[in-house]
């Protein structure tokens, strides 16, 4: 049986286990962005494409490739496969939910300690020279805050979200706030430590506002000026889903009026991000107010290792004639696959 790799080149052999069903396929390792009749004349009768999660699987490729059974992302997102072609066609589209829960986790709360802590500040306080003065200021307003100081909303409570609210248990934070749209069940509340919200409310309730929604016509900028407003005087906001999230003009008003203390953010609007990002172009007493790391938060190397696991689960069932367990869409299976 042959797979497709569309993706970074190398990830498969380093990332799927020695003894897994994926290392006994032919493979055939491309790049994202070919035209489709160079993936067709390489691999056109391979049985499974794993994909970047961001990289393009269009409808022209999946009705063209008789004998495709799986396209599996690499990750979460599956946005860029053709789901209506793949249903057509009879192909299963799969994705690796829950494959970097822990790692986006662990980034939405060093981003939420690394702002209580002033890291940007304090970096470049003791860079310059500036070591004892900055600890002593500290010392004499006592403003440097524990995460257990703080009320912490989630907005989503997916895995990653879930995870987090994990992790600020451990941290000794009692009010943990989430929103969802359908509110979970009394024991699975009492399971996570969290507490309900409707949105607003959570606004006005969490010290630390943390985003963990996809992106969709509903959730695109909806981090506006109306959200904003709606927060606590003073309080932080946390961004490692998606950063079409935010509204950049918004943010930038909410940090200079002070609503916002500061901003946590592993993704901006319009990556890749240039210098002449408008986040990056205010002046310092804005841009010493966000903390940014470069969207790293779920491509640690568990992630990658847990995702190809997953990956080779779902493959070895469908070659086994089963179904696989991470299945996003609903496929027209015919005998012949």
């Amino acid at each position: 049986m042959k797979v497709l790799h569309i993706g970074k080149q190398g990830n498969l052999q380093r990332f799927a286990a020695a003894d897994g069903f994926l290392r006994s396929l032919e493979l055939t390792d491309l790049k994202p962005g070919l035209p489709v009749k160079e993936y067709l004349d390489k691999a056109g009768d391979a049985d499974f494409i794993v994909v970047d999660a961001i990289s393009s699987v269009p409808g022209e490729l999946i009705k063209q490739m008789p004998n495709l059974k799986v396209i599996h992302s690499e990750g979460v997102a599956y946005n860029a496969i053709d789901l209506k072609a793949a249903d057509e066609y009879g192909v299963y589209v799969c994705n690796a939910k829950g494959m970097n829960a822990m790692a986006v986790a662990e980034q939405a709360v060093l981003l939420m300690v690394g702002m209580l802590r002033n890291m940007v500040v304090n970096d470049a306080a003791v860079r310059n020279g500036h070591q004892i003065e900055t600890k002593e200021g500290y010392m004499q307003n006592g403003n440097l805050y524990e995460l257990a100081d703080c009320s912490v909303g989630l907005v989503g409570f997916g895995d990653i979200a879930q995870k987090t609210a994990h992790l600020l248990k451990a941290y000794g934070v009692k009010e943990i706030y989430y929103y969802k749209r359908h509110r979970l069940d009394p024991e699975q509340e009492q399971q996570f430590g969290v507490q309900y919200r409707e949105l607003d409310d959570l606004l006005a309730s969490s010290r630390i506002v943390s985003l963990h929604l996809p992106v969709t016509d509903a959730t695109m900028h909806m981090a506006d000026h109306d959200f904003f407003a709606k927060m606590q005087p003073g309080s932080y906001l946390v961004n490692t889903a998606r950063g079409e999230l935010v509204d950049d003009a918004a943010l930038i008003e909410a940090l200079k009026s002070e609503r916002l203390a500061m901003a946590g953010l592993d993704t901006l609007d319009h990556e890749p991000v240039l210098k002449n990002h408008p986040l990056l172009n205010q002046s310092s007493g804005i841009t010493r107010r966000l903390l940014l790391s470069p969207h790293i938060g779920g491509i640690t190397a568990a992630s990658f290792y847990r995702g190809y696991a997953m990956i080779d689960e779902d493959l070895r069932l469908i070659a086994q004639g089963r179904k696989p367990k991470r299945v996003v869409n609903h496929p027209q299976i015919h005998e012949s696959k």
